[in-house]
């Protein structure tokens, strides 16, 4: 069967479907919804290499979205490019294969090959110059370099990739199987939509939950520093911010629509299966946070998955914990693929879309990220001192050296859980009960039972620690589960190890 996979940049996974009407009429309702769907990291580059790879970003070791963070460096195409699923879909399985947009975002740098460079697997390159544009950017066709201006006719990245799809979609050869992967930048800023669209949804704002622009008490110090209540300049930004990324959205909208209606006059819409889903969540003011990610929240780590295909029931809904880092195990699964053979540490969602009974699945998963800051002092925010960085508007920051956390996000029959630590001198913990508290305002790190905070500790560092088929271990409330108090000592060292801490 042939794959398409669409990847939108950073959407908010609260309200996709409002401005992805066709989106949700032409893959949602022909298909399934994961309504519990997540990425082991809430940043573009870290979060993309799960998807390529199937590991979190402990075993892809991509930690943020710099060269020296290991994004689209030298030492990632050695090491990592080789073995994603687009290179074993094509080298083993025989599959065409068809990439246009945003890949990863130091991709072209020159101390990387510029964007000479072809990551192996790939039939067919379209892939943006670093990161997200809508004008006035350069393309890697195949290699070489085309240069784009502003003319809204030509230029327009979402509808450039549209049209590049559509005619790989009329050219390819009939005889091979076929993936795409088409990854728009929107909604990504700087949220350019198209000309057509600049007036949609004048009346629309950030949602205002319960956690909106409220102080978030007993949560680590990035979260405190945010001005609480946020001034009106800042939250007119974050609402002309969701304004405009919901514009950038529907000329995605346009583009699903469009490689429908061309796979179905192909004659190939019920022999393909299609993916849709983003790389990582958004925030727009909870916890008085203006906009970002890289938070552990749910608004930063959810994202939607969305998915029709042979065999895929229409109207599904599906509550099963299910990560990125399974996409690429999936794939390979339809493509018929031994998995046995990857070093991959997600799941196949296949049992999952075709209705099987009895599957056996996760009741966890990990989240890590590993803070980055900025060495001098914000010039714009002196008084902050060095450390930290994205520190806008108003001199809130988004980020630090010590931003660096690892949680176990838990949702079994009894329990909606999540508990994190910071590698930090604190060893800040952070635990959430989302039954009572979806939005996540109260941390019961201080009056949750002590046997399931020890637990939840070992679960952790076993987990920061995984690789392969150890990351699909049973989780704390599984059955299976085995807890040795003893093993906590030996072990500890695990979290120390794996991150670099960096303390302010």
């Amino acid at each position: 069967p042939a794959v398409l996979e669409f990847l939108a940049d950073t959407l908010l996974v609260f309200s996709f479907q409002t401005p992805l009407k066709k989106a949700n009429a032409l893959i949602a309702q022909m298909g399934i919804t994961f309504v519990n769907a997540y990425v082991p990291s809430a940043l573009c580059c870290p979060s993309r290499a799960s998807i390529l790879t199937g590991k979190y970003p402990h075993n892809h070791h991509v930690v943020n979205n710099t060269l020296e963070g290991n994004c689209s460096s030298k030492l990632w195409q050695k090491i990592q490019e080789p073995y994603t699923f687009p290179a074993l879909l094509k080298a083993m399985c025989g599959y065409q294969t068809f990439f246009a947009g945003k890949y990863l975002n130091e991709y072209g740098a020159e101390d990387a090959g510029g964007v000479g460079h072809v990551p192996p697997g790939w039939s067919f390159w379209y892939a943006l110059e670093k990161n997200s544009k809508y004008y006035n950017y350069t393309l890697s066709v195949n290699g070489k370099a085309r240069r784009h201006g502003e003319n809204y006719s030509v230029d327009y990245l979402t509808d450039v990739l549209a049209n590049m799809s559509l005619d790989f979609l009329e050219y390819k050869s009939n005889f091979e199987p076929f993936f795409m992967m088409v990854s728009t930048p929107a909604p990504h800023s700087p949220w350019t939509p198209a000309p057509q669209y600049t007036k949609s949804f004048q009346n629309v704002s950030a949602p205002r939950n319960s956690n909106f622009n409220i102080h978030g008490k007993n949560k680590h110090w990035l979260i405190r520093q945010a001005k609480t209540p946020m001034t009106n300049s800042s939250i007119q930004f974050l609402d002309d911010a969701y304004r405009k990324r919901w514009q950038t959205l529907l000329s995605v909208d346009d583009l699903i629509e469009k490689l429908v209606k061309k796979l179905e006059l192909n004659g190939e819409l019920d022999n393909t299966y299609i993916f849709y889903t983003s790389d990582n969540g958004f925030h727009t003011g909870q916890f008085s946070l203006p906009i970002d990610k890289r938070q552990l929240y749910e608004f930063d780590i959810k994202v939607p998955l969305l998915v029709r295909g042979p065999g895929i029931k229409p109207n599904q809904t599906n509550k099963m914990l299910v990560a990125n880092i399974d996409l690429g195990p999936t794939i390979l699964d339809i493509a018929g693929y031994d998995l046995n053979k990857t070093q991959m540490d997600g799941m196949s969602l296949l049992p999952l879309l075709r209705g099987d009974k009895n599957v056996t699945w996760r009741s966890d998963f990990l989240v890590e990220y590993q803070g980055e800051g900025y060495n001098g002092s914000d010039p714009t925010c002196p008084g902050l001192g060095p450390g930290v960085t994205h520190c806008f508007p108003d001199c809130v920051c988004e980020d630090s050296y010590n931003n660096t956390y690892a949680c176990v996000r838990t949702l079994s029959t009894s329990w909606d859980l999540q508990y994190c630590e910071f590698d930090d001198r604190e060893v800040f913990v952070e635990v959430y009960n989302l039954t009572a508290d979806p939005h996540q305002i109260n941390n019961i790190a201080k009056t949750i039972d002590q046997e399931i905070l020890e637990k939840m500790n070992y679960r952790l560092m076993m987990l920061q620690s995984c690789s392969g088929a150890t990351c699909r271990t049973p989780g704390v409330f599984d059955p299976g589960y085995r807890f040795d108090p003893r093993l906590m000592f030996s072990n500890h060292g695990v979290r120390a190890r794996r991150f670099s801490a960096q303390s302010l």
